[in-house]
């Protein structure tokens, strides 16, 4: 099953380079994954503008940019999901919030597994930034894990070997990728039997015929 990491922060100096070598080592030694790294730094997506007249055919949709087609079917590829978010201001970076909105009409993250890694430079380790992804997630129709790794006091967290100086940590890490194989499998074959229109999508079919 393909699993793909994605780094939510893009700024300069970011804290993120701490984080993502350590959990992506972790994630590649998996067994049940292969692992991609999506790193928002490398994918200069617009700001979300897409609409019923930018994206061409519903059943392939061209955009209104070419690498938001590329984004759409590079996120429609994975069986699972592991989201690298820090903590602005309680929630999560404007960039990761835009790049999954422009997951848009392709359903691309829908019944699939998502679990998250939050880190911040105080006691919070990106809490509240999760449980905004969390919810985010919910309108996804993705699945996500109460599974979740927790990172405060990031810039003290990780040792000269770039690991984590909290044994609880790396255990954080393991359950959580055991969790998502398990889900990922399970969704995987429950796609694989069929699945239903999108909810939103049939109401907009009922609302059309009445």
């Amino acid at each position: 099953m393909k699993l793909q990491i994605i780094v939510g922060s893009t700024r300069p100096a970011r804290a993120a380079d701490k984080v993502v070598p350590w959990v992506t080592g972790q994630s590649v030694l998996h067994e049940a994954f292969e692992t991609e790294v999506l790193d928002l730094r490398d994918w200069q997506l617009p700001l979300f503008g897409e609409h019923a007249g930018s994206i061409g055919d519903p059943r392939d949709p061209s955009y209104s940019e070419a690498i938001v087609r590329r984004w759409n079917r590079k996120i429609a590829e994975a069986d699972a999901y592991l989201i690298i978010t820090p903590e602005y201001n309680h929630s999560i970076p404007g960039e990761l919030k835009n790049a999954i909105d422009n997951v848009f009409v392709s359903f691309a993250f829908r019944n699939k597994a998502m679990a998250f890694v939050g880190y911040s430079g105080g006691v919070g380790g990106g809490i509240r930034a999760i449980e905004h992804l969390n919810q985010v997630a919910v309108e996804l129709e993705a699945m996500p894990l109460r599974s979740t790794v927790i990172i405060p006091f990031v810039e003290s967290a990780f040792g000269p070997g770039g690991q984590p100086a909290d044994p609880a940590t790396v255990l954080s890490l393991q359950i959580a990728l055991d969790d998502l194989a398990w889900w990922a499998a399970a969704l995987h074959g429950a796609r694989a039997a069929g699945e239903l229109v999108p909810g939103k999508v049939r109401a907009r079919m009922a609302a059309a015929a009445r």
